[in-house]
C-alpha cells in the first residue's frame, strides 16, 4: 500500500478497484448518506462504474489531489474516505470532503485527516484556499470544518430536483485561505 499521507491514527491512499466492496457499504448505511442523498444507497452500479473510475481519472490528471481512503493507521481497518480535489481543475483552490463510516464518529478522525490534508495542501502542494461545504443542518461536519481551521462563509440554496429533510435550510460554505492558516 502507498501511503499518500500519514497521521497519528490514519493512512490515507489510493483508491483501488479492491476498495468496491468497502465504499458500497460505506454508501449504504442510511446515516452517513442522510446529509446527501436523505439516507438513499449508492448503487454497487454507481460506485463500480462512475465513482471509482471518477477517483482514478483525478488521481491520473492531479497526482496528488483526489479522494482518498482512509484506513486506522493501526490495523488497517477502512474508516471511509477524504476528497481534497480541484474542483474547477485550478489547484489553487481545492474542496476538502469526507465520509467516514459510523463507528468512526466522534473520535476525532475527520478533524485529523482534514487538518493533515490542509497542512499538505498549503506547504507542499501550492494550495492557496480550501473550501468545503454541507448542509447547513448538518452540524457534525460543521463542527470538522471549524475545529481544522475554516470559517463560515455563507448560506446558499441550489434547486436540487428532490428535496431532502433539512435541504429548505440551505447549504453553507466553509473557507481558509493560506494566508490565514495557523499551523
Amino acid at each position: 500500500m502507498d501511503a499518500f499521507l500519514t497521521t497519528e491514527r490514519l493512512v490515507l491512499r489510493r483508491f483501488t478497484a479492491d476498495d468496491l466492496d468497502a465504499l458500497v457499504e460505506l454508501d449504504a448505511d442510511p446515516e452517513v448518506t442522510r446529509y446527501l442523498t436523505g439516507g438513499r444507497p449508492t448503487p454497487r452500479a454507481v460506485v463500480e462504474e462512475s465513482l471509482l473510475p471518477l477517483y482514478f481519472d483525478h488521481y491520473r490528471r492531479y497526482g496528488d489531489l483526489g479522494w482518498w481512503a482512509a484506513e486506522q493507521r493501526d490495523g488497517g481497518a477502512f474508516l471511509g474516505w477524504f476528497e481534497f480535489r480541484p474542483p474547477d481543475g485550478d489547484r489553487a483552490e481545492v474542496e476538502l470532503g469526507y465520509r467516514l463510516r459510523r463507528p468512526a464518529w466522534g473520535r476525532g478522525y475527520a478533524t485529523e485527516g482534514a487538518r493533515a490534508l490542509i497542512r499538505r495542501g498549503f506547504t507542499e502542494l501550492g494550495v492557496e484556499r480550501v473550501v468545503a461545504y454541507t448542509m447547513a443542518v448538518n452540524g457534525g461536519s460543521r463542527r470538522v470544518m471549524e475545529k481544522a481551521g475554516l470559517s463560515y462563509v455563507r448560506t446558499f440554496h441550489e434547486d436540487y430536483p428532490e428535496a431532502i429533510p433539512g435541504s429548505e435550510h440551505g447549504e453553507v460554505e466553509y473557507a481558509l485561505a493560506v494566508a490565514d492558516w495557523r499551523p
